[in-house]
């Protein structure tokens, strides 16, 4: 019985798709403002937790009418990449002709990409979106249909015996006429050892199960160690070596030493510091390689207390991972200046109350949530953030951010979610460029115009993945100087 429910939970197991590597931390979701030629999308794709697995995927369309959008999976680099399968039409909502639903497979762990082909009244056009996709759980079978697969297996068991007994009894009696009593102890000896080689095939089936599924556990993925040590005001970093398939004998090699991250807005990392357990005092910094095994810096003027990390980094295929680890900073240490681009704010403990949708500024400045009336879980939102000057007035000295119109940092309340997105989304920018033809070497923003003009308004696509209390940290710049307003938002 116990091998008959772990073989049908292997089949669930193989069934039950997936896709998301956590790419920020608790969040399976992807969200994406993409720029398609003419046309505009908001993109949401839904992952499930194991692989292979289904991602099912939702557009919203703005500009020209798009009429048809075809989408199919292609890893995001390699030779593969050179080969997409035959495209899947999207389905048209019927009520709202503007949004699309379809669904894909994703057959593998590791860096993929979502290819969309458009036609509408504006003609034809493309684009991609990566899409990272590892097995994070194992599926669990539920207690009703454990029962009923035992009491299967014991029928089928029962029914082994039976018949082997059966056969032996009286497959060689004349029509009318009664097994004697030697055939009689004949089929009690062949039920005995029907049994037997039953329970044996069971036996050897549990151990065989034991096998597959310490390969799927080893399978699951786990993100790369980051080890932090603190020396005066010196902080060191070490990451250890990103294993797809980790294993116990596998090697614990510096990321750093094989030259395999991808720079994301100029930087190998993006290491937010949050002050746990009231998120209290933020720190947005930016550690340098010190060595061919570590990064480090000189940390600014921090509150002591005990913080939690969390650092974003991209692989050289284009796989993102938000690395998480715990620091305590003592009083009385020396500090540095606050790097200028670098970003900190010391708000309101979260215990003290929600913070309202304007968050006043050190310098005079505020900044303005047009919060949604209603906060729901697993629902994709735009959110929308204004900077106002000391006037009221929206800000007119606006500059980017590290290559961006701002920067927002998601993060509930228990230390579970963290999400570092941008205004075009939650995909990482050097994923974006490869996912787009790119590489590395393009500039940050290949939409932007370098000297454009940013708005005072900027809109951050993301959608909570549970219910709870969450902070929200935006990051935009004006007249040389970094803001960061701070919001709480309760999520149903």
């Amino acid at each position: 019985m116990k091998s008959d429910r772990r073989l049908l939970s292997l089949l669930f197991l193989m069934l039950g798709i997936c896709a998301t590597a956590r790419a920020h931390v608790g969040n399976k979701d992807v969200y994406e403002q993409i720029n398609a030629g003419p046309y505009k999308l908001f993109v949401t794709v839904r992952p499930p937790n194991v692989i292979p697995g289904v991602a099912t995927i939702e557009v919203r369309t703005s500009g020209p009418r798009v009429s048809v959008i075809k989408i199919s999976p292609v890893p995001l680099t390699g030779e593969a990449s050179k080969h997409p399968p035959s495209p899947d039409a999207m389905k048209t909502s019927v009520v709202d002709p503007v949004f699309f639903t379809g669904s894909l497979w994703l057959m593998a762990s590791g860096s993929w990409q979502v290819r969309f082909e458009l036609d509408g009244a504006a003609g034809t056009a493309s684009a991609g979106l990566p899409v990272p996709a590892v097995p994070i759980s194992v599926l669990p079978m539920e207690h009703s249909l454990g029962i009923l697969l035992g009491l299967l297996g014991i029928v089928l068991t029962m029914g082994a015996i039976g018949i082997s007994a059966a056969a032996v009894r009286e497959t060689r009696l004349a029509p009318g006429t009664q097994p004697t009593p030697e055939r009689r102890r004949q089929a009690v000896f062949a039920a005995a050892l029907a049994f037997v080689v039953v329970a044996l095939t069971i036996y050897a089936g549990d151990k065989w199960w034991n096998v597959e599924a310490a390969g799927f556990v080893a399978d699951i993925y786990h993100p790369t160690d980051l080890r932090p040590t603190l020396t005066g005001n010196k902080l060191d970093l070490t990451i250890g070596k990103y294993r797809e398939k980790q294993t116990s004998d596998s090697k614990d090699e510096s990321l750093l030493a094989k030259d395999s991250l991808l720079l994301d807005h100029g930087h190998l990392m993006h290491l937010y510091a949050i002050r746990q357990p009231e998120m209290d005092a933020v720190f947005h910094l930016h550690p340098k390689p010190v060595s061919s095994e570590h990064l480090g810096m000189t940390l600014p003027a921090m509150p002591p207390g005990k913080y939690r990390l969390y650092a974003d980094i991209v692989h050289m295929n284009g796989f993102p991972e938000t690395l998480t680890a715990s620091l305590t900073i003592p009083a009385g240490i020396s500090a540095a200046p606050l790097s200028s681009e670098d970003a900190s704010a010391m708000p309101p403990a979260i215990s003290d109350g929600e913070l309202g949708t304007t968050y006043k500024l050190p310098d005079g400045y505020s900044m303005v949530w047009d919060r949604p009336k209603v906060l729901n879980a697993n629902a994709a939102y735009a959110f929308r953030f204004r900077l106002l000057a000391s006037d009221g007035r929206p800000a007119m000295d606006m500059q980017p951010y590290l290559g961006m119109a701002g920067h927002a940092a998601f993060v509930k309340d228990d230390g579970t979610t963290f999400a570092h997105t941008h205004p075009d989304g939650s995909a990482a920018m050097p994923a974006m460029m490869l996912a787009n033809g790119g590489g590395q070497e393009m500039p940050d923003m290949p939409d932007m115009e370098m000297n454009a003009p940013i708005s005072s308004t900027i809109e951050f696509p993301y959608g909570f993945p549970s219910s709870g209390r969450y902070r929200i940290f935006i990051q935009m710049k004006h007249g040389g100087t970094v803001e960061t307003g701070v919001f709480d938002a309760d999520v149903r």
